[in-house]
């Protein structure tokens, strides 16, 4: 029997940097001391989502990820307790800036950097303007003993993206998020059917899912933004084994056997039977 231990956390992360990253280090902390290998933070975990206007001032927050605040200091938690981290940062690359994820190894080690692949572009989540689509293509990363895939937010709307993870070889698929309310629409809540096109992945690749979001409301810019969380974890069926609603401050910890999950996948036979020849019109642009 192979088990792995994994977690997501959410939390408000309207204040400054400092505090963010204590907020969240107090979380990862929490989350080893109840056995979690792979531990989750929200996206861009280190401010308030500043996507919400466009400021080329606010291009300053970005930083090569050998000098990134957050990703230093989840180098430091992973080495200190012995787990994996993905860690989400705003990336400065030379000229290029990019929403994007270090992935760090028990060691505390970098095991190579994942950039957003789908960029959003609306009101309230106006990331064109600051990140270049990603172009480091899909990854998965060998940590604690499975693989695992990660993406980022938008990206968790593609079932493109959880299904070319789940080819390269992922058994757990981890999508760390901001996402909230619609400025243009007050009344168009979101949250369940995001929860449910990750349901949807779970069930389409017979894989568990982990995705971490932010709460609370964000002042900052033009206007308010209220963030509604509802992190989860899904086991490989797609039901919920781990959930928060929108104010819960905190961890979630799920266990999961991965031989069970294995046996499962082959026995749906959804990788078997697929027909690749067919579905050429996916990769066409119109």
């Amino acid at each position: 029997m192979t088990n792995i231990c994994v977690a997501a956390l959410q939390l408000p992360l309207g204040g400054d940097e400092q505090s963010n990253i204590y907020a969240v280090s107090g979380l990862v902390a929490e989350a080893a001391e109840q056995g979690a290998q792979i531990i989750l933070p929200p996206e861009l975990f280190a401010g308030p989502y500043f996507c919400k206007i466009e400021d080329e001032a606010l291009f300053a927050l970005a930083q090569p990820v050998g000098e990134s605040a957050p990703v230093l200091a989840m180098q430091k938690l992973a080495k200190q307790y012995g787990v994996a981290i993905p860690a989400s940062f705003f990336e400065r690359d030379g000229p290029h800036h990019y929403n994007s994820i270090a992935m760090i190894d028990p060691d505390g080690e970098i095991m190579g950097v994942y950039r957003k692949s789908h960029i959003p572009d609306g009101p309230g989540y106006e990331e064109k303007f600051y990140f270049r689509p990603g172009n480091t293509g899909f990854k998965t990363w060998d940590v604690c003993g499975t693989r695992i895939g990660v993406g980022i937010c938008w990206d968790q709307w593609y079932p493109e993206t959880a299904r070319a993870m789940a080819l390269m070889g992922a058994e757990i698929l981890f999508y760390p998020t901001a996402i909230g309310s619609e400025p243009y629409d007050a009344d168009l809540d979101t949250s369940r059917m995001w929860r449910r096109a990750m349901q949807g992945h779970a069930v389409s690749n017979c894989m568990p899912v982990v995705a971490s979001n932010r709460i609370g409301i964000e002042t900052e810019g033009n206007g308010d933004q209220a963030f509604y969380g509802h992190s989860f974890i899904t086991n490989e069926w797609g039901d919920l084994v781990a959930a928060y609603g929108s104010d819960e401050t905190g961890v979630l910890v799920e266990t999961f056997d991965l031989e069970e999950a294995r046996k499962h996948r082959a026995g749906m036979g959804f990788f078997r039977d697929r027909r690749p020849e067919l579905y050429g019109r996916l990769a066409e642009d119109k």
